[in-house]
């Protein structure tokens, strides 16, 4: 895709860091981790032949440590989740819990996500994509590392089938009011109709996406939890 070509020093939205892995994660990552853990390959994904079957398919960005995935997959049987995250301990850890409750609907990427669906998805093909409470990059020289900039949105516009939905949440208020000026700006973009945003741009969260113990951590500290969904405009 034009003006995605990766330069020689990209920018990430991510830091990799260590992280201490538990016994149950590392047996996961032994054990299932040939099953659910698809390698990343720069040549478009066969979903059928990743999931054995068809169906609509939603691909998490930096799911952490798979709480809310596993628990949206569960609920969600039908519908094929594609998780995309760097760290090993969140990977290990959300292979723990597919073992643990049979999900057979998830499948697991670690790997850069620009990359990812650059390279991996296909136009026009995503049921939908979640983005839930992305690193907020706090300070002011850091805010070029957002994920939630013009030429990612653009780019997972584009990965999105007509109608399918890109769902952000943050409880971050300054990322969340430049999270809506770029959906909004996005041409390809528009609010869901079956979630009409309020008056201030923001969407009621709805009933698919379980609170976290990282949102009800911000809510403790006051910050306001913000949900926006945008749907890929119809032909």
């Amino acid at each position: 895709m034009e003006g995605l070509s990766a330069p020689r020093r990209p920018i990430r939205s991510f830091v990799m860091r260590g992280g201490r892995i538990g016994p149950g994660q590392q047996r996961a990552l032994a054990e299932l981790g040939p099953r659910f853990v698809l390698p990343y390959q720069p040549q478009p994904l066969d979903l059928v032949q990743a999931f054995g079957r068809r169906a609509p398919c939603v691909l998490e960005i930096g799911f952490g440590m798979g709480d809310a995935t596993a628990r949206i997959a569960a609920a969600h049987p039908h519908t094929d989740y594609l998780g995309v995250e760097v760290h090993v301990p969140g990977v290990g850890a959300l292979l723990k819990r597919i073992g643990e409750q049979g999900l057979a609907n998830l499948r697991i990427v670690q790997h850069d996500a620009v990359e990812v669906l650059r390279d991996m998805v296909e136009p026009g093909t995503l049921a939908a994509v979640h983005v839930y409470f992305p690193d907020p990059w706090h300070k002011l020289r850091h805010h070029k590392r957002r994920l939630i900039q013009p030429p990612m949105v653009a780019l997972v516009a584009s990965r999105l089938a007509p109608g399918g939905l890109l769902h952000c949440a943050t409880d971050w208020e300054p990322y969340a009011q430049q999270m809506l000026e770029v959906l909004q700006a996005e041409p390809l973009l528009r609010p869901a109709s079956a979630h009409p945003p309020g008056a201030d741009g923001f969407a009621p969260r709805p009933p698919w996406r379980p609170p976290t113990k990282f949102e009800q951590r911000g809510l403790r500290l006051g910050h306001p939890v913000r949900d926006l969904l945008f749907e890929r405009a119809q032909p």
